[in-house]
């Protein structure tokens, strides 16, 4: 009641004015209300029960559902379009007059997987260390316009409303193992349902129908991209291990003090702990970017491509997010295929860069005395 009655008092003394000013200030501190999630976020999969089914059945249910969707990509190693799909890409003629690539237009990217760490070589004698990151089987599912795309989390993106969306599907799996609704999703693509979706930000020109498969032939070997992955869920960890602390000496001082932070200076006028203090706390478990990764090597059999660096984040067998790289001084170097190569018409296998060693040629030379 006492506070009511303060309440009350204070506002008769202010002006109309004044009190819709204070309304305001109010209702920027407040949290803006969250939008409704995306349109996949429905129940992935479902409760699997024992049918009973025999195996010439189970066998009769594969064969039907590779003769309606297709084998994937992954497995033959070609670009397989469906029936539906194909037509309607050479009705636009799509796939005979691609349009021509720019440092201002941007394109889609592609979902992979990460095998590991292995070793390239220059034709110097130097050792790279590279990663490997395998195409897990990449279809179009769905294109939103730029005035229908509207996430539920703004992207740090300048001009937002100038780019549409593409959402494209990674690993196909069975039907059986999903929800009605989630499959629903798939619908008009004619692809199977896929284990894993993301969205990619393009220009309304760099748009892709609907069944469109992406194979590892989307880049080039020399082109510059940025991975994002989610790092590897550590735990709780204390200051040291967090942020690198050097702890205090082992053998002298007091026991409890070798692994702490030690003083975080909140005397003073500040008399409290600020956000962004490093302290200890969870880590790993998010999600980063590592930008200016140069393709080194791609092998279009396995659809798996060598990129520079050993620290790509994520864990080995972790989902993995390959983009065109925004680093404008190595964005300018970039020629890959726009919207993406429909045809391949370079008969190599396994291409390794300029200055890099293939293994399949010799080493050492012996000349004849």
């Amino acid at each position: 009641m006492l506070r009511t009655l303060v309440s009350t008092l204070f506002q008769s003394r202010l002006s109309p004015t004044t009190i819709t000013q204070v309304r305001e200030c109010r209702s920027k501190i407040l949290p803006k209300p969250r939008k409704r999630n995306p349109v996949w976020f429905v129940r992935q999969k479902r409760t699997v029960h024992d049918d009973l089914i025999t195996k010439e059945n189970q066998k009769f249910i594969t064969e039907f559902t590779n003769d309606r969707f297709g084998i994937p990509t992954l497995v033959k190693g070609v670009h397989t379009y469906p029936k539906s799909v194909y037509e309607s890409l050479i009705d636009v003629k799509q796939v005979e007059t691609p349009e021509q690539w720019s440092k201002y237009q941007r394109r889609a990217g592609l979902i992979a997987r990460k095998i590991g760490v292995v070793p390239m070589w220059r034709k110097d004698g130097s050792k790279v260390m590279t990663t490997m990151l395998q195409i897990d089987d990449n279809h179009v599912i769905k294109y939103l316009e730029p005035n229908e795309y509207n996430p539920a989390q703004l992207p740090r993106v300048k001009n937002l409303k100038k780019f549409g969306c593409l959402l494209i599907g990674a690993g196909s799996a069975d039907p059986s193992l999903f929800t009605k609704e989630y499959c629903g999703l798939f619908k008009d693509s004619g692809v199977m349902p896929k284990r894993h979706l993301g969205r990619f930000l393009v220009t309304p020109n760099a748009k892709l129908l609907p069944g469109t498969p992406l194979n590892v032939t989307h880049f080039r070997v020399g082109d510059f991209v940025d991975v994002r992955g989610k790092t590897v869920d550590r735990g709780f960890q204390g200051v040291m291990k967090r942020w690198g602390f050097k702890g205090m000496p082992a053998t002298h001082g007091q026991t409890k003090t070798h692994r702490r932070p030690g003083n975080i200076g909140s005397g003073g006028q500040k008399a409290r702990v600020w956000p962004g203090q490093k302290m200890p706390g969870h880590m790993g478990n998010r999600y980063r970017k590592l930008k200016g990764l140069e393709i080194v090597r791609i092998n279009k059999e396995y659809n798996v491509m060598w990129v520079t660096g050993q620290n790509v984040p994520g864990e080995n067998n972790g989902i993995i997010y390959i983009y065109d790289t925004i680093i404008p001084t190595k964005r300018s170097l970039l020629q890959p295929p726009f919207p993406t190569c429909f045809e391949d018409k370079d008969s190599e296998i396994d291409i390794f860069a300029e200055n890099y060693h293939d293994f399949q040629k010799p080493t050492i030379f012996y000349e004849d005395e």
